[in-house]
């Protein structure tokens, strides 16, 4: 039994399909199949690029609904920065930084009532003389054309057609329409005043504890560049209004002797309005201040208008040539074509209010980088080729 299962032969295994030994060709290999199949992260990159673009347009979408805001907060934080020095000067004597906060904006807003005051005044009395003299005006035009064409035209005539006219009645239901538009903006620009005034006086009345806020999220590295920065802005904006508002101060006194010596009416509100527009608002500022003088000055006496004309040009020379440099030098000096162009690129993107911050942010910008810029002492070459050299003019000799 033993011998015979010893001697049991076992059949052999048949040859498997494709192997060697056989001959046959192998099978083919599906690789179509295997390229079809999408690779695992195909479907995480397609919901990563979406979630991407989606937060994108989220992104866009709120920071197009809040653009408003954000340039209140901007406004709110130059503000702040330029009564920085003021409050920090009170508050080193002893007096509570809110106190102080509120006491600065106690008082720019009793001189920002005592200008428009003066200037509402002014405006007011020049449209009630108007409005006065205008049956008389009205009444020339009517004879002098009469006079030139031979008509017969009366005023009375032409005030009972005006009233029956449907010019009229179309103008009155537009103007009431209006009223409500013009309600809505000037709630819209109170609602902002608010806001920038309320953002600016927490950023003045808690100005340390937003800057530990600020430095407590950064690396000590980090922490004294903020903290540098932050200086710097203060410095250039507070000397930026200081320098303005001196200059403001000479001009008005300037531009009121002026037109007492000449009698115009209203000459200390036509003063204030030259000080501060010609110096707070950049570029065309000057040609803002000067045309409201010379218009009043010219009910008075023609002659009058030019006098001030004359003033204004001489005192813009003299500005800029003698007493800018003199208050400026220390706090924003800056070339004049960056301050031009600055000025340009703050009215190309914010507007108006670009403008009046433009110069603080650049001077601001510029001394920070000068802090950090590293400068090299020029060679003779160089020190040679960008020297002013002064020609010498020879008098011509009589003798």
């Amino acid at each position: 039994m033993a011998a015979s299962d010893e001697t049991t032969t076992h059949a052999p295994t048949p040859p498997q399909a494709g192997s060697a030994g056989t001959g046959s060709p192998p099978e083919p290999v599906d690789h179509a199949g295997a390229d079809a199949r999408m690779p695992r992260w195909l479907p995480r990159a397609v919901v990563l690029v979406l979630a991407l673009v989606a937060c994108f347009q989220l992104g866009s979408w709120a920071f197009h609904q809040l653009i408003g805001l954000l340039v209140n907060i901007l406004i709110a934080f130059f503000l702040a920065l330029a009564i920085e020095p003021a409050v920090s000067r009170m508050a080193a004597h002893g007096m509570r930084r809110g106190l102080a906060t509120f006491l600065m904006f106690i008082g720019v807003f009793i001189a920002v009532a005592g200008f428009l005051t003066l200037l509402g005044s002014m405006l007011a009395g020049q449209i009630i003389e108007m409005v006065e003299g205008f049956p008389r005006y009205l009444d020339s035009v009517i004879k002098s054309i009469n006079a030139t064409f031979h008509t017969d035209f009366s005023r009375l005539d032409i005030q009972e057609s005006l009233l029956r006219s449907d010019w009229l009645r179309t103008y009155v239901e537009n103007s009431a329409t209006g009223v409500l538009d013009v309600s809505a903006t000037v709630l819209g620009g109170l609602f902002k005043l608010l806001t920038i005034a309320l953002f600016s006086f927490y950023f003045a009345a808690d100005g340390p504890r937003l800057r530990r806020a600020l430095c407590s999220v950064l690396p000590p590295s980090k922490q004294s560049e903020v903290l540098r920065a932050w200086e710097i802005a203060v410095a250039k904006t507070g000397g930026y209004l200081y320098s303005r508002g001196l200059m403001a101060l000479i001009s008005g006194i300037a531009h009121y002797i002026l037109l007492v010596i000449l009698e115009v009416p209203y000459a200390p509100a036509l003063a204030v309005w030259v000080g501060l527009v010609s110096q707070f608002i950049p570029t065309i500022g000057t040609y803002l201040a000067g045309a409201l003088p010379m218009l009043i000055a010219f009910t008075v006496n023609p002659w009058y208008a030019l006098y001030v004309l004359g003033f204004v040009v001489i005192y813009q020379q003299f500005e800029n040539y003698v007493l800018q440099p003199k208050l400026t030098s220390k706090t924003v000096d800056i070339h004049p074509a960056v301050a031009f162009g600055s000025v340009v690129a703050g009215t190309a993107l914010l507007g108006a209010v670009g403008a009046l911050i433009a110069i603080p942010a650049v001077a601001t910008l510029q001394a920070f980088l000068g802090a950090y810029v590293k400068r090299y002492e020029l060679t003779k070459d160089a020190d040679a080729s960008t020297a002013r050299q002064r020609r010498r003019v020879p008098w011509p000799r009589w003798w």
